[in-house]
């Protein structure tokens, strides 16, 4: 199981378990309506942001605050879900950053902590992290750090403003995952 106080930090990036404490300030960072096309929720609505928010209070979830240590703040969030300890896998996702941080090298840095921590700590076997087949700076970061691309499920989930996403998933296996 996945430690609810789990910290993962390097040089460039600390990853904390949110806290309702984060909600300002990451409201602040989602609070332009055009970053969540690719999203299945539009974070910058107040009720929204609570809906995504939820399963993480709920423990589905284990959603970090993603803190940017050379500009000492807080930069975006991401998780850890769909955890099956049966079948040693989980699901890295429900990630996003403020724009003033998306292309930066964050996503890399804390993808990298956090299959670290998957292959290192956990000994998984699978670490699954799926997005929109349209999010092509998505799909092209995945491959980057050597996600390996699956397929695609065809009208798979429900997005904003009411459009049905086709799925594309990615993996990473034990074996494939250079520290």
């Amino acid at each position: 199981m996945v430690d609810r106080n789990l910290i993962l930090e390097n040089e460039k990036v600390l990853l904390r378990p949110m806290t309702r404490q984060d909600f300002p300030l990451l409201q602040t960072l989602s609070s332009d309506p055009s970053m969540w096309i690719y999203f299945t929720h539009d974070l910058s609505i107040p009720e929204e942001f609570e809906l995504w928010a939820a399963p993480h209070f709920a423990g589905e979830r284990l959603q970090f605050a993603v803190f940017d240590k050379e500009k000492r703040t807080l930069a975006g969030a991401t998780a850890f879900g769909s955890f099956s300890p049966r079948d040693q896998r989980l699901e890295i996702g429900w990630t996003w950053l403020g724009k003033d941080f998306q292309g930066t090298g964050i996503n890399q840095q804390m993808k990298k902590l956090m299959l670290d921590y998957c292959f290192s700590e956990l000994k998984l076997k699978r670490v699954e992290i799926k997005t929109d087949v349209l999010n092509l700076p998505a799909r092209k970061a995945l491959l980057k750090f050597g996600a390996v691309e699956e397929g695609v499920l065809r009208s798979h989930t429900l997005m904003t403003k009411g459009r049905r996403r086709d799925t594309i998933y990615y993996s990473v296996l034990e074996g494939e995952w250079k520290k």
